[in-house]
């Protein structure tokens, strides 16, 4: 018996006036995503609706998500409006999950036109959480900021979208689905595969794993503890960590894909990923380390709780790349981070005699940079690592460089940054996070900051603070001019950099799901003397944080008595 082509349906809509992607796509309270009518359908509309007609038609794209509460349903949508505005082939992990480096892997290795993918990153989950939906690119990487203006001035209009409302996928089923469409000659196909292997095949051409499983096996082996935040993370760290590798089984938890994350933000620094933390300073585990909900992001925690810092950690896989297949093949072509991220790299960028690139947050912003051979390496304060394999930030990837480097140089994790230091100098760094604040008070806050710290006065000014003075050399709004094309960003963070190498930056989240504002304040400070390089963080940055208190006034206008999160 024949079955009827599926219909494609034209369904009246009004815009939405909020759905201008940010730093990582549009993130809102699930919420607005759930409970709006058509305010989902809106946005997918406007994204596909962004593509050249003539590009979309026919194309291949790759749909992941990180396991969160609404994923599945947000899946069945985009490919019932995939069909119907024409997607040729849909590539879905299993189950729906992904992990965004995947993603990135999968789009390059079957050359696809782009990927959607369901997270909202380290923001929490469940009914009460956020939800968010990236577009990568065709490389691989974030959206830029063309694409993301294009798929804005499409929802500002949009009056229609197009939908399959009748077409379901199973997503539990490996193999190729195929339905036949109204008014198309060629099926629609969707291909669910498996979410781990393809990014498995790239790791084991970039990694010695012979090495890696001779320090995770055996009499001397490197006990470790690995926190999966109940993310998308779970299957890879199983799959790669323990059955490729031969990590025991119980080096990982938190392994299971839930909803809610088990009802903790999925967010790998000291403040939540606690549990980690205590298991660490019991002193059994060597190396741990923690994913954020799509895999993106981690932190690394050494014996005894020995937290490194996200910004020392790109600068340490920068200084021992020689430990990695990929890179003795390759070579270092030069680095990047963002502004705010400190300036660990470019010490080790300076030593190796290799360009280093400051760009605005987003690692949008690294994707020219890789794609034009001008970088190997990159990395942002805010916990992500990443080199040239792909297009994205990757927490697996960075697990793999340390535990690579931890093989070579047969030293823990402690003993590798304490000689870092030694070497290169210690870049004190803490970050500030004012979260859930009033809009129009950060607004007018971070205005009137710019107009003080812009005064030509202030390049001369001097601050002291006990006894320490701090001279102002250089006081800007952030710019970034792309070396490669041309484009500029603007106002991208207010930075005060002091005659000792000493700054404080001042940025605007764009990362944020909607409810309030986040202020970010990062504070800076380099110390040579290897005397000095045991200190506490917030001992030796207190005086650089009491001014930029002072001059933001944060907390009279804020009514804050301090931050929401220090990392």
């Amino acid at each position: 018996m024949e079955t009827s082509p599926i219909p494609v349906v034209t369904v009246q809509t009004a815009p939405f006036e909020d759905q201008r992607p940010g730093t990582n796509g549009l993130r809102r309270k699930t919420a607005v995503f759930e409970g709006k009518k058509n305010y989902l359908q809106n946005y997918i509309q406007s994204l596909l609706s962004s593509i050249d007609l003539r590009d979309r038609q026919g194309c291949t794209m790759v749909v992941g998500s990180d396991g969160r509460y609404f994923s599945r349903a947000a899946i069945e949508v985009i490919v019932q409006m995939a069909a119907a505005n024409g997607i040729g082939r849909l590539v879905i992990g299993l189950n729906g999950l992904l992990s965004t480096p995947a993603v990135s892997c999968i789009i390059r290795k079957i050359k696809a036109i782009g990927g959607i993918i369901l997270t909202a990153s380290h923001n929490p989950g469940g009914p009460g959480g956020d939800f968010g939906i990236k577009f990568n690119v065709a490389n691989g990487g974030p959206s830029t900021d063309t694409v993301m203006e294009r798929i804005s001035q499409v929802s500002r209009t949009l009056e229609e979208y197009a939908i399959c409302p009748d077409l379901r996928i199973d997503l539990s089923r490996v193999g190729r689905q195929e339905f036949d469409l109204e008014n198309k000659f060629k099926p629609f196909r969707v291909e669910i595969v498996d979410s781990v292997e393809v990014y498995l095949q790239m790791l084991r051409n970039i990694f010695d794993f012979s090495a890696i499983k001779s320090l995770l096996t055996g009499p001397d082996q490197l006990k470790i503890h690995i926190d999966a935040m109940n993310g998308v993370m779970g299957p890879y760290v199983r799959r790669i960590l323990c059955d490729e590798l031969g990590a025991p089984a119980n080096s990982a938890v938190n392994c299971v894909p839930l909803e809610d994350f088990g009802g903790r933000p999925p967010e790998p620094n000291l403040t939540y990923a606690t549990s980690l933390v205590d298991a660490m300073k019991g002193g059994e585990f060597g190396f741990g380390a923690a994913f954020d909900a799509d895999g993106d992001r981690y932190m690394i925690l050494g014996e005894n709780g020995f937290f490194v810092n996200p910004s020392d950690s790109v600068a340490v896989i920068a200084a021992n790349l020689s430990t990695i297949p990929y890179f003795r093949q390759h070579g270092a072509r030069g680095f990047a981070r963002s502004m705010a991220t400190s300036a660990a790299l470019d010490r080790v960028a300076k030593a190796m005699k290799l360009a280093l690139y400051e760009t605005p947050t987003g690692w949008r912003y690294f994707g020219n940079l890789m794609d034009s051979g001008r970088c190997s390496l990159c990395g942002e304060e805010s916990f992500g690592t990443g080199s040239d394999h792909i297009r994205e930030k990757d927490g697996l990837w960075s697990v793999l460089a340390w535990l690579s480097v931890i093989a070579a140089r047969k030293q823990g994790v402690e003993q590798i940054v304490r000689e870092h230091w030694a070497r290169f100098g210690r870049n004190y760094f803490c970050r500030f996070d004012y979260e859930g604040l009033d809009p129009r008070a950060a607004f007018y806050l971070m205005r009137d900051l710019e107009t003080v710290i812009s005064d030509k006065a202030f390049s001369s000014q001097k601050f002291a603070v006990g006894d320490h003075v701090y001279s102002v050399e250089k006081a800007e709004n952030f710019e970034y001019i792309d070396p490669v094309d041309g484009t500029v960003a603007r106002n991208q963070g207010l930075r005060i950099i002091f005659t000792d190498s000493s700054r404080l930056v001042f940025r605007m989240s764009g990362s944020g799901g909607g409810t309030g504002a986040t202020m970010r304040i990062y504070a800076e400070s380099f110390e040579r003397d290897p005397e000095r390089h045991s200190r506490e963080t917030q001992v030796v940055l207190g005086p650089l944080i009491a001014i930029a208190l002072k001059i933001s006034n944060i907390h009279e206008r804020t009514g804050r008595r301090g931050p929401n999160v220090i990392t």
